[in-house]
């Protein structure tokens, strides 16, 4: 009895070694969401849209045979003897201007709709090379532009016409394949870094096309071959983001440079979404953001005599009304025919440059204690506190937990701050969500007044900018004395993400 006792005992003991033995073994269970991070809001952005919209301010650039016709859209009949700088072009004295303005990138025009070339294509004979001008035979745009950009360490990037009012080719089955896309890959080879190239919509009517002087209609959903050009490009830039043709960006609508105060990223594919481009829609299946394309100067995208810069405070509102409303703004600036931009252009850069600093960049919000009504649960190496919303690090976030879609954010300080703007950012890598939310200032943190009662705090987004004293026209007047600041997210789509808050 006793030996029979323990053998069972030792073949107990050694049942595991024998499983082992036989392929058997233990693992540590994998939770499946160990940092307990929120489901994804669908759609949301591939991460070159995301790197193109963190650009947020850059400028646009349209300089070619235009600024020496005197015209907006040339016919393509120009002779290229009649692009003749008057000094060599200097994209970096571009660059340095639009840089002092706050800006993070630029993009350059290199082909408009008169199909005229600002480098040494292998394309079509109708570019700068073939002038009799000195300085026109040593024009390369895109080479000097991305060499300067590069050198102070800003994004850039390439504006080509789709449609070519020069080419005998347009129209046919020959022209995409033999021009516009080589012209495009041609382009991608000045940079594997170019973070957009822009196609504008503008498309067929009356042209030279090679001699024929007629009207050529094409459809644009269909002949530039887009899921072919997004190939082309991004097997060589891969972050470049193809504005208008390309379909990854959508034009905001107006060039009059406003956004809509509700403006979602997402959109319906289809060019009638065109004339909502300033709102987005909610439900939208494609993540699509905006982007205003407005100028700075009072007459065309092209330079012409006698025009002058808007000022500084009208640009600034601009701003706000832009990259203040979940959309980027590039900023027309035409350089003139020494092919530099005017002094009073630069003057006005600077100027604005100094207004977003000025009034944009002490943020009260660093120094404040901050408390909100649901924190969502830790996971294993992630957080979602409150103090993620200021510590400055773009991937770490403020969020509640799943099935909480109503929050409150406090901010307090000791004695009162003369606050006049608040900044608010989604974490827009997992969507778009918030759908209304407001904002109120205490002046003795006890009693509390809604703040921007005429502007619809409805959508946030990649960013939103508050101002809380009067309309974006008027936002810089006397400051509201705030002991504590509260911003109230009333509804979202699932639970809210926002990575920061800032306090102006």
């Amino acid at each position: 009895m006793r030996t029979s006792f323990r053998l069972a005992l030792l073949c107990l003991w050694a049942t595991p070694i024998a499983l082992c033995s036989q392929g058997f073994q233990l693992k540590n269970e994998v939770l499946p969401n160990p940092d307990n991070e929120p489901a994804p809001v669908h759609p949301v952005p591939h991460p070159r849209q995301l790197k193109w919209q963190e650009t947020e301010f850059y400028a646009f650039f349209h300089y070619g045979m235009n600024t020496y016709t005197n015209k907006e859209w040339g016919y393509g009949d120009e002779s290229e003897n009649l692009f003749a700088p008057t000094a060599a072009p200097n994209p970096r004295q571009w660059l340095e201007a639009a840089k002092a303005a706050g800006m993070r990138g630029g993009i350059a025009v290199v082909k408009h709709h008169d199909g005229f070339c600002l480098w040494p294509t292998e394309t079509t004979t109708h570019n700068c090379t073939k002038s009799n001008n000195k300085f026109a035979k040593e024009t390369n745009i895109p080479r000097d532009f991305a060499a300067a950009a590069r050198d102070l360490n800003m994004k850039y990037g390439f504006y080509i016409s789709p449609w070519d009012r020069n080419s005998a080719l347009y129209g046919t089955d020959r022209y995409v394949k033999e021009v516009f896309l080589r012209q495009a890959a041609e382009l991608a080879q000045y940079g594997s870094d170019q973070f957009e190239m822009w196609f504008d919509g503008a498309n067929g009517g009356d042209g030279y096309y090679g001699g024929k002087n007629t009207k050529i209609s094409t459809d644009r959903a269909i002949y530039y071959d887009t899921p072919n050009l997004r190939d082309t490009i991004h097997k060589v830039a891969p972050d470049c983001v193809l504005w208008g043709e390309g379909g990854e960006a959508r034009w905001i609508g107006n060039e009059a440079g406003w956004a809509g105060q509700t403006n979602w990223a997402t959109e319906n594919r289809g060019y009638a979404s065109e004339n909502n481009g300033m709102y987005g829609t909610e439900n939208g299946w494609f993540w699509l953001p905006g982007e205003s394309d407005a100028k700075a100067t009072n007459k065309g995208w092209f330079w012409h005599e006698g025009e002058s810069p808007l000022s500084a405070e009208r640009l600034f509102q601009m701003y706000l009304e832009t990259v203040g409303r979940n959309a980027t703004l590039i900023l027309n600036i035409p350089p003139n025919k020494a092919g530099i931009l005017p002094p009073a252009s630069v003057k006005a850069l600077k100027d604005m440059g100094q207004l977003i600093t000025n009034r944009l960049s002490h943020d009260f919000a660093k120094t404040a204690t901050v408390e909100a009504s649901e924190v969502r649960n830790a996971g294993l190496n992630r957080n979602y506190a409150a103090t993620n919303l200021t510590d400055g690090n773009k991937e770490t976030y403020w969020a509640t937990n799943d099935g909480t879609k109503s929050a409150t954010l406090t901010f307090t300080w000791d004695t009162p701050q003369p606050v006049r703007y608040v900044e608010l950012m989604e974490y827009v890598a997992k969507g778009q969500r918030v759908r209304d939310f407001k904002i109120e200032t205490s002046a003795d943190g006890n009693n509390w007044t809604e703040q921007a009662t005429g502007i619809e705090t409805t959508t946030i987004g990649y960013k939103r900018i508050v101002p809380l004293v009067g309309p974006t026209s008027e936002s810089y007047k006397a400051p509201i004395q705030a002991k504590a600041v509260r911003v109230t997210i009333v509804d979202a789509k699932s639970c809210p993400l926002l990575n920061r808050i800032a306090i102006y």
